[in-house]
């Protein structure tokens, strides 16, 4: 069975063969319909003909009939002229008159019946048709035949309707493809709506559970489809709200046992126990804050028209993570621009993101190195370290959430580059992610410009 992958193609298919088809028998009747006008106009001038004759018929005073046919008629009865014959029979069936040199009727005697009769008969090789009629004249009732040699019938009409099913075929043919262009445009607007609600639907994911498909213009007999989806989009995005709320609620509820471990390891009196039993509560307490974060980027969402200054924005992430890099033994250096860089954004957001790829440096740079933060003029953000590098094969990997390559590695939870990951899909900006020439890594965000307080593009 051919199946079609477009509706579009199925339609326009199924309408050619219908369009197809109808021309064809379009065509037929339309040929059966000239055939039977041309025989109507041949009876009515048959039965024309006899009149004529019969007006021309006279009784004499014995009785008998007389036939006195003006010049025109008879040279249009003339046997060399072979066209056309006339007869007068009688109500016995002798034939009184006759244009045919054998002296006989056109018709058989048994069609003398009714007062007009459209009659055909075979003579030879040739085929006469014409009509019958009845007259009365004087005392005597008569039947004058007119006919018709269907060979040698008037050529222009035979050419007509011989030629009339090719002809109305080449006509049809261009005519077919005018109405198949048409139809093509037609079903593409009519199915406009479908393509723009499937433009729409491309759009949701879990990040815009909140789209839905319009039902204004959609087609009545696809409406309840279209219904069905939206119906089903809202159950997946109270799955979702569900989900984020017991992801936020869960956080919170953890922060407050987390708050008293801290006062209580506080008091352990062995000191060595206590540190290593606080530096998992920072674990935790990180994780906790991280799961905060993706709930609220689930449900965040960018305002158009805000914008930060993004040289300020990392000037005051590399003056925050400061104090703990230089614990570690590790530099941070500022580079870049030092003139504001206005981009689209939310400034928290653009801190959250700098910020986790930053922890992700410092933890990732050896000792007695430097993390670089580089502003450029077109709104893109680096950080650079001295670590590792990435491998080719684990660049997408490292921004799925809980990824991590050493799991026994403490102090990872695997949530950070995702988080970055997330904001950068929010505020429409690029990630990219890149090993330095000598040693380590280098993550660049490119966010979009935004105009500055004159009006004027960042860069310009």
């Amino acid at each position: 069975m051919l199946r079609f992958k477009s509706i579009i193609s199925r339609i326009v298919i199924l309408h050619v063969v219908a369009v197809v088809i109808t021309s064809i028998f379009m065509s037929l009747a339309l040929s059966w319909l000239l055939s039977y006008a041309t025989d109507n106009i041949h009876n009515k001038a048959m039965q024309e003909q006899a009149v004529a004759v019969a007006e021309h018929l006279t009784a004499r005073p014995d009785g008998n009939l007389e036939l006195n046919l003006p010049l025109d008629l008879l040279g249009l009865y003339s046997q060399p002229y072979g066209r056309y014959s006339y007869a007068v029979i009688d109500d016995r069936g002798r034939v009184l008159f006759s244009s045919l040199t054998d002296h006989v009727a056109l018709f058989p005697s048994d069609a003398e019946t009714g007062d007009v009769e459209f009659l055909q008969n075979r003579r030879g090789d040739a085929t006469v048709s014409g009509a019958s009629i009845r007259k009365t004249v004087g005392d005597k009732t008569v039947w004058i035949q007119a006919g018709e040699d269907l060979a040698n019938r008037d050529v222009l009409i035979d050419d007509i309707v011989a030629d009339f099913y090719r002809n109305v075929g080449w006509i049809t043919l261009p005519i077919l493809l005018v109405l198949l262009a048409a139809d093509i445009a037609i079903f593409r607007r009519a199915l406009r709506p479908l393509r723009q609600a499937s433009e729409i639907a491309s759009q949701i994911g879990p990040t815009r559970t909140g789209l839905r498909l319009p039902t204004e213009e959609i087609p009545r007999e696809v409406r309840p489809l279209v219904s069905a989806v939206n119906h089903a989009l809202d159950r997946l995005e109270e799955g979702f709200r569900i989900q984020r709320d017991f992801t936020a609620d869960a956080a919170h509820e953890l922060r407050t046992p987390l708050s008293i471990l801290r006062t209580r390891l506080d008091i352990l009196e062995d000191e060595q126990v206590g540190r290593a039993l606080r530096q998992d509560v920072e674990g935790m307490a990180n994780i906790i804050s991280q799961l905060l974060d993706i709930a609220e980027l689930d449900a965040f969402v960018v305002d158009p028209a805000e914008k930060a200054d993004l040289r300020a924005v990392t000037a005051e992430i590399a003056e925050f993570v400061a104090p703990l890099a230089l614990a570690q033994g590790k530099d941070i250096a500022l580079l870049g621009e030092v003139d504001p860089v206005w981009v689209k954004g939310n400034p928290e957001m653009l801190g959250r993101a700098i910020r986790n790829l930053a922890d992700n440096a410092i933890n990732h740079t050896a000792p007695g190195t430097t993390v670089e933060f580089v502003v450029e003029e077109n709104g893109t953000v680096s950080i650079f370290d001295q670590g590792p590098g990435v491998a080719e094969d684990e660049r997408k990997l490292i921004f799925q959430r809980f990824w991590r390559r050493d799991r026994n590695k403490a102090g990872s939870t695997g949530l950070g580059l995702s988080i970055v990951q997330r904001i950068v899909e929010l505020h429409s900006a690029t990630i990219t992610v890149e090993n330095r020439l000598t040693r380590g890594a280098q993550f660049s965000i490119r966010f979009l410009a935004a105009g500055d307080a004159t009006g004027k593009a960042s860069g310009e």
